[in-house]
């Protein structure tokens, strides 16, 4: 397993993904000041977001119908729970967007290669207390692993 999001597992035989982005925003927002830089005030976080991206090739790794999968979740618009391999719990994510592009077709129509991306946007502010909970499963699994 390379990650979950939610019950979808990235792995090599679904979507295994060969890169990931994670981006992080404070908010600083400033006010002009007369002879003098403007004052600036930090707020808060902003946006967090996670790509992911990679190449399928659907004779060794997963194709279309993992992809359908992540597709059907999107459609549902819920928030799903954001973890890696090593049990590190990133949050609570959306998905954003799904993108896909198909080469190298065999003589049937369907692809041998499947390129995708995978935009996730964090939403979990208002999911704490269960945030906090899935950390500390995650923390204990870590553990037990290393038994």
């Amino acid at each position: 397993m390379m990650m979950t999001l939610g019950y979808f597992v990235f792995s090599r035989t679904t979507a295994p993904y060969q890169k990931t982005e994670q981006s992080m925003v404070w908010r600083h927002p400033t006010n002009a000041r007369v002879n003098a830089r403007p004052s600036s005030q930090f707020v808060g976080v902003g946006d967090e977001t996670f790509h992911l991206s990679g190449v399928l090739m659907p004779e060794v790794t997963g194709g279309d119908s993992s992809l359908e999968q992540l597709i059907t979740m999107a459609d549902q618009g819920a928030p799903y729970p954001l973890i890696d391999g090593s049990g590190k719990v990133y949050g609570h994510y959306v998905i954003e967007r799904i993108s896909r592009s198909r080469s190298e077709f065999f003589q049937d129509g369907s692809a041998r290669k499947i390129e995708f991306s995978v935009e996730l946007k964090r939403v979990d502010d208002t999911d704490l207390p269960e945030l906090l909970r899935l950390n500390s499963t995650a923390k204990l699994l870590g553990s037990l692993r290393n038994l």
